[in-house]
């Protein structure tokens, strides 16, 4: 991705001061097998076991967050995601990572439709085009109802943790 690597910087203070709030800190990490029948539609990438697998070290996840390995686009697909949501009685999510029009879209689609308020921090998104990150800030509020806001305009309340 192109402008991954400038998102890092605010997904981490993002990170941080959810941890501060005493919200929940959930990493998804792209996880495939091979061979992943995705490969027919991408390239081998993010292969259990292999560095593209890793979150990179920027990120490092601390030790009461939790990492939920997907095995598609989606990060509620075949995890457990929505249900350790729920046990926590989150209700609303802050999305950050990358490829935007791919797994952050289908990731939040998946979660406005499950009835979870989505905010995506939009200097903390990344995608293979500029074209492809307003289609999906689009989709987001348009088809979902879901708010877009820079990372630094995300405000923590202790008493809800969001």
């Amino acid at each position: 991705m192109p402008d991954a690597a400038d998102t890092i910087p605010c997904i981490s203070e993002l990170a941080s001061r959810a941890r501060n709030a005493g919200a929940r800190v959930v990493f998804t990490q792209d996880w495939h097998t091979d061979p992943d029948p995705e490969f027919e539609v991408w390239p081998p990438h993010a292969v259990i076991g292999s560095w593209g697998a890793e979150i990179v070290d920027e990120l490092d996840p601390g030790a009461a967050d939790r990492v939920i390995r997907k095995p598609r686009y989606d990060a509620f697909y075949g995890t457990s995601l929505d249900h350790l949501l729920r046990l926590w009685g989150v209700r609303h999510l802050i999305l950050t990572g990358t490829v935007a029009n791919i797994c952050m879209q289908h990731t939040a689609a998946s979660a406005a439709l499950r009835w979870y308020d989505v905010v995506l921090a939009e200097d903390a998104v990344s995608a293979l085009t500029p074209f492809d990150l307003q289609s999906t800030l689009r989709q987001l509020t348009f088809l979902y109802l879901g708010r877009v806001a820079p990372s630094d305009g995300i405000v923590f309340t202790a008493a809800t943790g969001s």
